[in-house]
Parts: structure tokens; sequence; C-alpha cells
């Protein structure tokens, strides 16, 4: 399999594949994603060069975007908030790739791309119902900061959102 940086040419396969996952995680009841978010961010996140992705022969296995700031981090008590740290977002899976452990594989080599990018923390935010994503931070050695954050998306929608961290 081949780790990269996506380039504008994977943004169709991976909305595709984003897609697919957002289908499965309305019928597992995890409705979090939708059609803007996150498929209208990829665009932007090639361009800031922070969209990674993992590849068998031609298909999207994963990706993942490494963020240098998250809206919620103010409002986590981190273990060093001093220290550098990256955030990871928008990390999906292909189902078609699912329960083989890619989850955790991308969770090692976002570990390993932010610490050459010189951060000390690896960051992330999740919500409180996506029980999944959870399990399988807590699996990686993530530990929850103490503290929620409320991301708002409109005034009928609010998402309670943990902060997780882990030491690189």
């Amino acid at each position: 399999m081949d780790f990269r940086l996506a380039v504008m040419q994977d943004l169709s396969k991976i909305k595709a594949v984003y897609q697919d996952i957002i289908k499965k995680m309305n019928r597992e009841q995890i409705q979090i994603w939708d059609d803007i978010y996150p498929c209208e961010f990829f665009a932007e996140d090639i361009k800031n060069h922070r969209l990674y992705v993992l590849l068998d022969h031609d298909d999207i296995v994963s990706a993942f975007v490494l963020c240098d700031t998250s809206s919620g981090e103010k409002f986590i008590e981190w273990q060093d908030d001093q220290s550098r740290a990256l955030y990871l977002d928008r990390l999906g899976v292909n189902v078609a790739y699912s329960r083989i452990g890619i989850g955790s594989l991308m969770l090692e080599r976002a570990k390993e791309t932010a610490k050459d990018l010189g951060a000390e923390y690896l960051r992330l935010f999740v919500v409180d119902t996506n029980t999944p994503a959870i399990q399988l931070y807590l699996k990686n050695g993530f530990t929850r900061g103490a503290g929620v954050y409320d991301l708002i998306i409109d005034n009928d929608l609010v998402l309670q959102e943990y902060g997780f961290e882990l030491a690189l």
C-alpha cells in the first residue's frame, strides 16, 4: 500500500469513499457527517497539503487530515497546552476495507507524520456518540482530555466532542 499526500486527481475517489462511509454511519445511527461535511472540505485540504491518503493500487483505502489548529482546542485541558500539536481530522476508512486494522494503521501513519512535522502531540476531537471511533483511539493509546467542546452546527444541532491526545 502507498501512503502519500493527496492530489487533486484523487478528489473524486476520496469523495466517493466518504459518501459510502457516511451511508454506513447513518445506518449505524452515527449521524454526524452529511453531504457537506467532510466532503466539501477536501479540495481545500489538498490545496493546503494536509490531506493524506492510503492507496491499494487505485483504491483509496483511507484518508485523514492533519491541521495546525482546531476550533475546539481551547475547550479541553491538554497535558501540555504549550507544546506543538497537530490535530487529526476527517479520518475515514473505505467500507470495503473495514475491520482489518486500517484505522490503527492510519493512526500510526498520522503519529509518524505529525512527529516528522515537528509536533509533540497528536490531538483530535470525536463526537460523543461515535463509540467505534472512541474505542479505536483508546485502543491506540490516546487519552481523553478534561472538558467537552460543543460544536454548534446550527440553531437545532450541537455536537458534543471529546478531545483526545497522544504524546509523540
